[in-house]
């Protein structure tokens, strides 16, 4: 099993790599990966290791969860709530009966064995939706109306509808009409009339228990101090959040996954420097989980069960989505403040499916149910299809559908590239600016721009300071520039060239008293070219006291 481990970790993560220079989505090429070592193709997966799957699926999707709950934000779900709510039913709803409206037609379905596969396509793939809704979050794509937001809340909502009504028409097709509940007086309820109070007791249950688990980590992890490090800190999140996922699969009385995002969510309210920390030991776990989620997702698909399927499949999906799904589009946004841009952005933004369809779409088949081979096609062809279109359109058409706001950084984490420019000369106060430089690289993983500004034309001192900077950067990614021109106007032009975050310079000092030092501080005496790019720099500087040195 270790070998195949190893294949799926290394050839999973080339292949994703490779997809994003070709300008596609990752997952593109995880899902190919998979489906060239997988038992379609050259079988190089350990049979241990594809038994597994669904394990590791879960805990990846887990993962992604937690990054959704952890990237909420409760101002823009108020303001979207009813919007929120009614993506997670209406869709799904529309979908589903359309889907099995058309099965009807196309497959000669009864509307039973029509409805569970209109479940199985309709569910919303988290894997696909959570990482690209997040991502426009922190580009600020639709986060003034809190359109991602409500897409994700949504989301969650929808596939515990599903899933439900799912396991009741399982039943229902496999043992007949099963029994329902008897209550006290005699009354007794049909599984089709039990269907509102499960759902209610999921979701409510559920947001219960992500906000009982939320208190017991702030209690741990932020009051008592259990933990010494943010990877800590994460691992230990996570795996409260894998407990609830398991304790939902032993005693289904409440919805895990959406407990994992309330968690998330609660989280931000109760501590928000811990939810800080835990985004980014999520982002880190994400990195891996999504390369065994997606290559195991094309292990999984079984593409020699699409046969004469396709052309009614591609119908089918067609329908749901153009005509099932647009209808429940259009119902949750009437009287919201969406424009029909932002309607029309959620054909390419909720509408992509893979992990559920994956996890259930065979269980028809296995349980012999009329119907099961072409509904196992079917649900292999949606990840086909709409897995990497969604993933590819959902960057591609927000620029297009969307308006762009302001990021707040408090809600998601935003990753991106810092790099420090260190203006040094060729004086003794150069090796302080590097090590200053060289500390707040290593805090942030940043780069460093060593600049020197040639005044007089002294080769040997810049090879010397060439050299200083070879050994006290030797661990920091750097490049050393020189230029000929005033020092000020030179620093701060590089400044902007670069697109440096901040920059690190000196200030040569008089061998004066400290009380001295505070008045001609307060009094901005900082040194003539310091003080001209302090005054002219739009970002952060970073002075070196000559004192120190």
């Amino acid at each position: 099993m270790l070998p195949s481990l190893l294949w799926t970790l290394l050839i999973g993560f080339f292949a994703g790599q490779l997809a994003r220079r070709l300008k596609l989505p990752a997952l593109v090429g995880m899902v190919l990966a998979g489906i060239v070592l997988g038992p379609q193709a050259t079988q190089t997966l350990a049979p241990e290791l594809l038994e597994s799957a669904g394990v590791l699926r879960t805990i990846a999707v887990m993962v992604i969860l937690m990054k959704a709950g952890l990237g909420l934000d409760r101002e823009k779900l108020a303001q979207q709530g009813a919007v929120a709510l009614r993506l997670g039913f209406l869709p799904a709803t529309c979908e589903a009966v359309a889907i099995a409206l058309a099965s009807i037609w196309l497959l000669g379905f009864d509307f039973a064995t029509g409805l569970l596969l209109g479940c199985i396509i309709g569910a919303e793939s988290p894997a696909v939706i959570v990482p690209g809704m997040l991502r426009l979050k922190s580009l600020g794509w639709g986060v003034q109306k809190g359109i991602p937001d409500a897409i994700l809340t949504g989301s969650a909502l929808s596939d515990v509808l599903l899933l439900l009504v799912f396991s009741l028409l399982l039943a229902f097709l496999s043992q007949g009409a099963a029994a329902g509940l008897t209550l006290p007086g005699g009354l007794t309820l049909t599984p089709l009339q039990l269907l509102p109070l499960q759902l209610i007791l999921q979701i409510a249950l559920g947001v219960l228990l992500g906000w009982l688990t939320a208190q017991l980590l702030v209690f741990l992890l932020a009051k008592q101090n259990w933990t010494q490090n943010a990877v800590q800190d994460a691992l230990v999140a996570a795996g409260f959040a894998l407990l609830l996922v398991v304790l939902a699969e032993e005693y289904p009385l409440f919805s895990g996954y959406l407990a994992v995002m309330s968690l998330g969510f609660f989280l931000i309210e109760l501590d928000a420097p811990l939810a800080r920390r835990l985004r980014g030991g999520f982002d880190a776990l994400w990195g891996v989980a999504e390369i065994f989620l997606f290559v195991l997702l094309g292990a999984s698909i079984q593409l020699n069960v699409l046969g004469n399927t396709l052309g009614v499949g591609l119908a089918i999906l067609a329908i749901g989505t153009l005509i099932g799904r647009m209808v429940g589009w259009y119902l949750s946004t009437l009287g919201s403040n969406w424009n029909w841009k932002e309607r029309l952005f959620l054909l390419p933004a909720n509408s992509a499916k893979a992990t559920v369809q994956a996890a259930i779409g065979a269980i028809p088949l296995s349980q012999s149910i009329a119907g099961g081979e072409a509904i196992l096609a079917i649900a292999a062809l949606s990840i086909l299809v709409t897995a990497p279109l969604g993933a590819w359109a959902i960057p591609t058409f927000a620029p297009r559908l969307l308006e762009k706001g302001d990021v707040d950084p408090t809600k998601v984490a935003i990753a991106r590239p810092i790099t420090l420019l260190a203006a040094v000369d060729t004086s003794p106060l150069a090796p302080a600016v590097l090590r200053k430089a060289a500390e707040l690289a290593r805090r942030a993983d940043a780069s460093v721009i060593v600049l020197h500004v040639v005044q007089v034309n002294d080769p040997a001192s810049i090879q010397r300071l060439q050299a200083q900077t070879e050994t006290l950067l030797a661990d920091i990614r750097h490049r050393f520039v020189t230029t000929i021109g005033p020092a000020p106007e030179e620093i701060v032009r590089v400044a902007q060239e670069f697109r440096v975050d901040e920059i690190v310079m000196g200030k040569r000092s008089d061998r004066v008293s400290v009380a001295e030092q505070d008045r001609a501080w307060q009094a901005g005496f900082v040194g003539s070219v310091s003080q001209s790019v302090l005054e002219t720099a739009a970002i952060p500087i970073v002075i070196v006291d000559g004192e120190t040195v």
